[in-house]
């Protein structure tokens, strides 16, 4: 028989033992996930310090040292075996983590038209019934402000992409991500990084506003942004917050690039959100020590905001000169938007446009059309105005067979008439009775604006505006 001064004994020293070391690995890192081919492979987590830790992938074995502070790091070579593989782990305890391939893999990120999901999109029941596809894989990282980065972030983990799952895939990142599989025929990970309703500058880091002599006030005063909510919690709309919570903790998992779809938060900001983009691009390949990590992005669709119609416009016009930065692409939406919803339920051509881009610049398909009718120059000839594009594709046409719409031409008045135009070759050719000497032009300037000039492969041209230089 044990006495009870026996038993009481025993729990006290089980209580003074220290809880046992063992391998921790972050959230991002889990079974059935999708690692990026062809690139050096980062593997991280934490054990007791000092711990010699060994990771095995791929036929390749790589060891390293837990810091002070727990964390170790391994590179791994690449690899361009799709697998599946096992990646083991061995530390103080050991971690084996099961049907992993090796593919391409985009970090999916902005506001709500990204964080939309399938089972809300266009034809979701069909999209989800015919959601097949074993080698797309998705991870949602959840919703997380906070005032201090974070090296990890709970998650459910990766799911593999059948009927039972994808209705809670980001539509905008499957439909890109469909469109990439069956292109490239490899597998493909979506990391869901977004959150309805978020401004741009919670999702950018520090780096990013340093770069941006604009908004280096920003980047020197970052102490003073961090807001509280009634209930404690850091506001999600703070600057850093996002990046702190959401992004930052995925670094450096290797990705091949972003895919961005955000804006409508910023809404009247004009230009300045051009900077806030270039903040957000330079900030991200600085942390993932990439100055050429791939960036594209959706143009915002039409839609009926309250207040000023030109604001959408402007932030239109602040999209479109995000082009100059080398490595990015645009999706413009203008045909495919509701002006009566702020969601338009078509995500399918949204990835697909965006995957277009990827395809044609990330994978090098040069044969490739991947954007509509981009404004290149303008001349005036007497009474007309005729206007030079990018992209023209296999042509310019109206999409719809009647009269090209919304082009507007300004004199030295500055006031803004409706414009007949027809194309010529690559050229349209602008002009209205109104306007003798015409010294400016739009086009699409006005926010429910839904132009059916586009070029033969069906892709919209991009609202733009220009005077006389």
């Amino acid at each position: 028989m044990y006495s009870l001064r026996n038993i009481t004994c025993f729990l006290f020293l089980t209580y003074q033992l220290p809880l046992m070391a063992a391998v921790r690995l972050p959230s991002i890192l889990g079974e059935n996930m999708v690692v990026q081919r062809d690139q050096p492979l980062p593997i991280w987590g934490w054990d007791e310090a000092g711990t010699e830790v060994t990771v095995k992938f791929a036929g390749n074995e790589v060891t390293a040292k837990a810091g002070e502070d727990g964390k170790w790091t391994v590179w791994l070579p690449a690899t361009d075996k799709i697998g599946p593989h096992r990646l083991t782990v061995v530390g103080t305890s050991q971690v084996e983590l099961n049907g992993i391939l090796a593919g391409e893999v985009w970090l999916c990120s902005g506001q709500s038209n990204m964080e939309w999901l399938v089972k809300r999109s266009k034809d979701a029941a069909k999209e989800i019934a015919d959601a097949r596809h074993a080698q797309i894989r998705h991870i949602k990282i959840p919703h997380n402000a906070t005032q201090d980065v974070q090296d990890d972030v709970p998650s459910e983990g990766w799911q593999v992409c059948s009927p039972d799952t994808v209705g809670d895939f980001t539509a905008v990142g499957f439909f890109f991500g469909r469109h990439l599989h069956g292109e490239l025929n490899v597998p493909v990970g979506l990391i869901g990084s977004n959150w309805g309703g978020t401004r741009i500058e919670p999702w950018t880091p520090p780096a990013g506003f340093q770069q941006v002599p604009g908004l280096r006030y920003i980047a020197d005063h970052l102490e003073d942004y961090p807001e509280k909510l009634d209930n404690g919690q850091v506001n999600h709309q703070s600057a850093l917050a996002l990046y702190n919570g959401m992004i930052h903790p995925l670094v450096p998992f290797a990705i091949r690039g972003v895919i961005w779809y955000q804006g409508e938060s910023n809404r009247g900001e004009g230009m300045v959100y051009h900077d806030k983009m270039k903040a957000l691009i330079h900030g991200w390949r600085h942390v993932w020590n990439n100055a050429n990590l791939p960036f594209y992005f959706v143009q915002l669709a039409p839609f009926r905001y309250d207040g000023n119609v030109e604001s959408l416009p402007e932030i239109w016009e602040a999209q479109a000169e995000t082009l100059a930065v080398p490595g990015t692409g645009m999706a413009v939406t203008m045909d495919i938007g509701d002006p009566a919803d702020i969601h338009p339920a078509n995500k399918q051509d949204v990835g697909k446009r965006l995957a277009l881009w990827a395809l044609a610049k990330t994978y090098g398909r040069n044969d490739t059309v991947y954007s509509g009718p981009l404004y290149k120059s303008h001349r005036i000839v007497a009474d007309r105005v005729h206007v030079q594009f990018d992209h023209v594709g296999g042509g310019l046409v109206s999409r719809d067979g009647q009269p090209l719409t919304h082009f507007e031409v300004a004199g030295d008045d500055d006031v803004f008439m409706p414009a007949n135009a027809k194309i010529e070759g690559d050229e349209v050719i602008v002009f209205s009775d109104a306007v003798d000497r015409p010294s400016a032009i739009r086009f699409a300037w006005h926010q429910e604006a839904e132009p059916n000039l586009s070029n033969k492969e069906g892709l919209p041209s991009a609202a733009f505006r220009a005077s006389a230089e």
